[in-house]
């Protein structure tokens, strides 16, 4: 990370060297600071000021401070002061989806190909992925044969799944290969993207085990791969989701995963950093689903009316939710004339209800996104958190029940409240347990069943269930 203090401008460098205290005194980052930087040598036109500072920072900064600009017009500015353009193409594999095509908008197909000679394989793929197809078109014919028939090959997996996030760059060895050869042609492997494990295959290409660098060390030069390999390996198909292959590498504490055709050859590898980024955009994924919301919402970047197009569909479901809890304080219209109090505990009841679905639906989407929940300890988790809803809901329960008791003087209405929440509570715990388990069984994304879900069904089921209580004990409150 570079210094922006070291700036020869001296007005700048009164503002950066102000930026470094802010820096001290509020505990900001040093991406912070140097975003601050940016933008003031924007405002100034301090452009070889500007351009010394983006190029001292890693592709990964630059990329992440071009996200973090407001107009179109600055990113495209501090993008054009890269210098080189190999750490042009590297930037551009660090930009989100939707960045990608606003920076390369102004380049023609020739200076992109030229570009992304320097990008691996797999981020080629993921770079023209997110491209308009025309520009696609016009660049894959630009490519050498062999590189362009090897995106062509990665793109054709489809997204999220392991085919789409491999590299093809890798080194993988006959089993008759001996340890002094194994060692030179790792010596030769410029073109293998990380080496953390020697690939060994059989005659037909398909993955035998595989070998540790210090394995190879160790013993005679003239010992085949064969006699010290590990035959028991880790392995995803092509088509298997970027989530299982994350759990996989996460729980075996993998630094690579050898991903095989349907005919068992070695096709590619999943390295830990494609991993990350796997496991940081489920993550994400999930978290703005269960919050009623979309993942491209998140990008900060969409209109406004795009935002309302995303978010819509959701608010949606709350408004007819609510709607029919409207409709069912009116069918209990006559209950609520003969004892207005019973108002005052209905946002308590839909309100305990809906949180505590909201808990119980979001530990069950993390656990089975995590692998600590699987769907046959289905029947062991629903009956976990019975119990912890059954106990939940008699301590709260009970709770109400004194209140209603002390407020009203009549045990009766006391009962009615504490009884209605528990019994919402044992419904709630159940449902928000079921659901994500019964649409993961369907091959459904479980995170849909948070959030405005979950908690505008337990709206409704806990109204009726209150005033259901109130209008049955109704001759006891007078």
């Amino acid at each position: 990370m570079i210094d922006p203090v070291k700036i020869t401008d001296p007005t700048v460098e009164e503002d950066t060297q102000s930026e470094a205290l802010l820096m001290e005194n509020s505990h900001q980052s040093k991406f912070d600071v140097v975003l601050l930087s940016v933008r003031r040598l924007l405002k100034r036109g301090a452009m070889a000021n500007l351009t010394n500072l983006i190029n001292r920072l890693h592709p990964a900064d630059i990329a992440r401070v071009i996200m973090h600009l407001d107009s179109p017009q600055e990113r495209q500015t501090i993008f054009e002061l890269v210098e080189g353009i190999p750490e042009q193409g590297q930037v551009v594999s660090e930009l989100s989806e939707e960045m990608i095509p606003q920076v390369l908008e102004d380049r023609n197909a020739a200076e992109i190909t030229w570009m992304l000679r320097s990008v691996p394989a797999d981020d080629v793929a993921y770079i023209l992925g997110v491209l308009p197809d025309e520009r696609t078109q016009e660049i894959l014919p630009l490519m050498k044969a062999e590189e362009s028939q090897e995106v062509v090959n990665l793109m054709a997996y489809p997204k999220g799944t392991a085919g789409s996030i491999m590299t093809t760059e890798f080194l993988a060895l006959p089993e008759g290969t001996t340890a002094q050869e194994a060692i030179q042609r790792l010596q030769q492997a410029t073109k293998a993207e990380t080496v953390f494990y020697i690939y060994v295959t059989d005659p037909n290409e398909k993955l035998s085990g595989v070998v540790s660098l210090r394995e190879l060390l160790v013993v005679a030069p003239t010992t085949p791969l064969k006699n010290m390999l590990t035959r028991e390996v880790l392995s995803v198909t092509v088509d298997t989701d970027q989530e299982e292959v994350a759990r996989q590498v996460a729980t075996y504490n993998l630094l690579a995963i050898p991903v095989v055709g349907d005919d068992g050859r070695l096709v590619g590898i999943i390295t830990v950093d494609d991993v990350v980024d796997v496991i940081r955009e489920e993550d994400t994924k999930d978290m703005l689903k269960m919050a009623g919301t979309a993942e491209e919402d998140a990008e900060m970047h969409r209109s406004s009316l795009q935002a309302v197009g995303l978010r819509l569909p959701w608010l949606f479901t709350n408004l007819v939710g609510s709607l029919v809890s409207g409709f069912i304080l009116w069918w209990f219209r006559f209950t609520i004339q003969e004892v207005v109090v019973i108002v005052a505990f209905i946002p308590v009841i839909a309100a305990m209800s809906g949180n505590l679905g909201l808990q119980s639906s979001t530990l069950i989407i993390r656990g089975l996104a995590t692998g600590r929940v699987d769907l046959s300890d289905i029947w062991k988790v629903v009956s976990r958190e019975l119990r912890i809803g059954l106990a939940l809901g008699v301590i709260c329960g009970t709770l109400l029940l004194m209140v209603g008791w002390a407020w009203q003087g009549s045990g009766v209405f006391g009962a009615v409240v504490g009884g209605a929440l528990l019994i919402t509570f044992l419904i709630s715990a159940s449902l928000a347990t079921v659901t994500p388990l019964m649409l993961k069984r369907f091959k459904i994304d479980p995170a849909v069943a948070a959030g405005p879900f979950i908690t505008t069904a337990m709206d409704i089921t806990g109204v009726t269930i209150y005033l259901g209580l109130a209008t049955m004990m109704l001759e006891h409150f007078r």
